[in-house]
């Protein structure tokens, strides 16, 4: 292999762990947001899923996604580190996730926290990366009483709404609304 086709394919390979990475970015976002167009951009028409409690295509996850994080009051995705390795036109990876997740049971507000990584495969098509094959991996579950002692204390800060009331879904600068 010569130097400029050794070029050519480390450009490939970087390019597509910048795509990937944003896919995981727009997936977190959407989530949070509860914005399922985003969430469902991410993935290719055929991709499968598996989230241990719904095992199917994207318009049904979705759909389910959407259905349990509307009935929470906030969700904060967090996404750590990531291994990806680029073949060509696939890829596969590995991402770690934090979610807090808001809920209220009965009475009373809790905060959900779960930690796990999402086990991907992808497919470059038509010049797009996205989403071919996900499991969502659970490492770890843990729930406690609401502990928001900044919301009791005032000070005036911006609280993470659903879209389109938060703030980063008010100019759509961010041109991923």
């Amino acid at each position: 292999m010569n130097t400029e086709d050794k070029h050519g394919d480390a450009l490939h390979h970087v390019l597509a762990e910048r795509d990937i990475a944003k896919l995981a970015s727009i997936y977190a976002r959407g989530l949070d947001r509860v914005m399922p167009d985003l969430v469902r951009s991410v993935f290719h028409d055929d991709a499968e899923t598996d989230y241990g409690s719904y095992k199917g295509g994207p318009d049904g996850f979705v759909q389910f996604a959407m259905g349990f994080l509307s009935s929470m009051r906030s969700s904060h995705h967090m996404l750590g580190q990531a291994l990806v390795t680029v073949e060509k036109d696939s890829a596969v990876g590995e991402i770690y996730f934090q979610a807090h997740h808001r809920i209220v049971d009965g009475d009373e507000e809790k905060d959900l926290f779960v930690g796990g990584r999402y086990v991907d495969r992808y497919a470059l098509r038509d010049g797009v990366w996205k989403i071919s094959h996900r499991t969502e991996v659970v490492d770890w579950v843990r729930q406690d009483p609401d502990a928001d002692l900044w919301r009791t204390a005032g000070g005036g800060v911006a609280r993470g709404l659903r879209s389109p009331d938060d703030l980063s879904c008010q100019d759509g600068s961010l041109g991923v609304n």
